[in-house]
């Protein structure tokens, strides 16, 4: 097996290298600011370098942990004060990936529908989604084990998937009124 690697600044600079820019789209899905998406990034790296002995070999769900932990800290603190900042617009972040008209209903009515569901289901469908993790990686990001995580996620999947469904479904056409 070897001897452990040396967590030095050799060793941040890599990790730092590889992951600063999945840690800064992680804030920039969630903040919809870029400086505050970087001010993010910059704490997770700070905390990371804090407590190198801690992180994992495998570090990026340790990152998204450490970030969402930061992001919470952040909403518990706007809700505690309210008039702080404002988040920003996040309309941007969601261009669709083809152009139409049908694109662009499928992206409101998913950006919607996502809207109406916790923040837990939020997380789960985003880590998995947005940040390509698996089921093991997305639970070491929630804390939670592997199987809960699958539990949260198909769950999360199915009520998605019913909102998505209840805001696409159109109300049938009445038959109109019979004139006389």
């Amino acid at each position: 097996m070897g001897p452990p690697r040396r967590r030095d600044e050799n060793w941040f600079t890599g990790i730092y290298a590889d992951q600063y820019p999945h840690i800064v789209r992680y804030g920039q899905r969630r903040l919809g600011d870029p400086e505050a998406s970087a001010e993010l990034a910059q704490e997770v790296f700070v905390i990371a370098w804090r407590r190198r002995a801690e992180v994992p070999d495998h570090t990026l769900p340790w990152l998204y942990g450490v970030a969402r932990r930061l992001l919470a800290n952040h909403w518990r603190a706007r809700r505690a004060a309210p008039d702080v900042l404002p988040i920003g617009d996040v309309e941007r972040l969601w261009e669709p990936v083809s152009a139409g008209p049908e694109a662009t209903v499928a992206v409101t009515d998913l950006r919607t529908a996502l809207s109406t569901l916790t923040d837990l289901d939020q997380e789960i469908l985003r880590l998995v989604g947005w940040e390509e993790l698996t089921v093991s990686e997305a639970a070491r990001v929630l804390g939670c084990t592997r199987t809960t995580a699958a539990v949260r996620l198909h769950r999360a999947r199915g009520r998605l998937t019913a909102a998505i469904t209840a805001r696409t479904a159109r109300p049938a056409a009445r038959p109109a009124p019979a004139r006389s």
